[in-house]
């Protein structure tokens, strides 16, 4: 069966071109006039692709590629198979995701599924809605009285855009997510199905019932925020809710009110955020982990996946377990644990 590719290679550049793309130094040996038509992963690639080796478990596949030229560190260089030609840089995996934007730029973001180039006849547009020259709004997409889209923004199919929400440019909304009481910033990518605005879990407790607890902040999302398929984030109880610049989020991810993240952090899958949580910059979450309300995780702390964190976190620190204590601890308890539960072999 003949492969099927979503995404057509746009571009056969030399490994000359490509290194001087990267920054990346030609190894003796390499030909800087040899053409590179794909990219490949290791195990998989043949002579005119390019892949790259940034992680030693993937040693013996580096090893013993079939690629024609693969970013490498120093460190590894010497190791490249006969013919491999080898572009050295400190960080193979910027290097290599700096040549795949070049090769495949309709993947850089999310484009209209429908090769809109305005505004779609089965779209609804508010009149009282201000849309900037270049906006893209695809089928079935709804923007409401009072919002505002900037130039170059794409709404998806079925996505919803609440009354006066205000869009950056060339931001992107993907199919069935919905916006409500949110602004977002510029180049911001919103993935399909998430779901920004909307009321936070609050509830006044009481031993007759709950009482409902207006919700009556905003979303703020900074420029080049970037927000996976199915992740959540409520709008403020009686302040924002606020998503620093740069972050990125991964899948069903959910973030309550008033909760403020920094600029530039990474959160995994599932992770979880309670009301009125800060989070300084650079800060990286793992998949699962969970976080309580009212607590401040200080910049550049890492917390590792299914981790339950109850308390604040000192910045630049490193911590797992649930609840969560620093690494090394949590890895003495694994291992102190994995001993008093260790069977004697048996006699038999």
């Amino acid at each position: 069966m003949a492969k099927i590719s979503f995404f057509p290679v746009a571009a056969a550049p030399t490994l000359a071109e490509i290194a001087e793309w990267t920054g990346a130094k030609l190894g003796d040996d390499a030909d800087a006039e040899r053409v590179v038509r794909d990219v490949a992963p290791l195990d998989d690639a043949g002579t005119d692709d390019l892949s790259f080796f940034d992680n030693t478990r993937y040693l013996d596949a580096f090893r013993s590629t079939g690629a024609g030229a693969v970013f490498v560190a120093p460190r590894y260089a010497t190791q490249a198979p006969k013919g491999c030609a080898i572009l050295v840089t400190p960080q193979p995996y910027h290097a290599m995701a700096k040549t795949m934007a070049r090769l495949y730029p309709q993947a850089n973001k999310p484009r209209s599924a429908f090769g809109e180039t305005g505004v779609s006849p089965a779209a609804f547009v508010h009149s009282a809605a201000r849309l900037e020259p270049g906006v893209i709004v695809d089928p079935g997409a709804v923007i409401g009285p009072g919002a505002e889209v900037g130039a170059g923004a794409l709404i998806g199919s079925n996505a919803v855009v609440g009354p006066g929400v205000r869009i950056g440019r060339d931001s992107v909304v993907g199919p069935q997510a919905t916006i409500a009481f949110a602004l977002i910033g510029d180049r911001v990518i919103i993935h399909p199905g998430v779901h920004i605005g909307q009321d936070g879990f609050g509830f006044a407790m009481g031993p007759r019932g709950h009482l409902k607890v207006p919700q009556i902040g905003r979303v703020i999302i900074q420029d080049d925020v970037e927000i996976g398929a199915g992740t959540t984030i409520d709008r403020g109880a009686n302040r924002d809710t606020i998503i620093g610049e740069g972050t990125k989020i991964d899948n069903l991810v959910q973030i309550a009110h008033n909760v403020v993240i920094g600029r530039h952090c990474v959160l995994a899958a599932q992770v979880g955020i309670s009301g009125s949580t800060a989070i300084g910059d650079f800060a990286a979450l793992g998949g699962q982990a969970g976080l309580t309300g009212h607590i401040h995780v200080g910049a550049g702390a890492q917390i590792a996946a299914q981790s339950g964190i109850m308390r604040d976190l000192p910045p630049g620190t490193t911590w797992g377990g649930s609840p969560a204590v620093p690494m090394r601890q949590w890895l003495r308890q694994v291992a102190t644990l994995r001993k008093m539960t260790a069977h004697e072999p048996s006699a038999d």
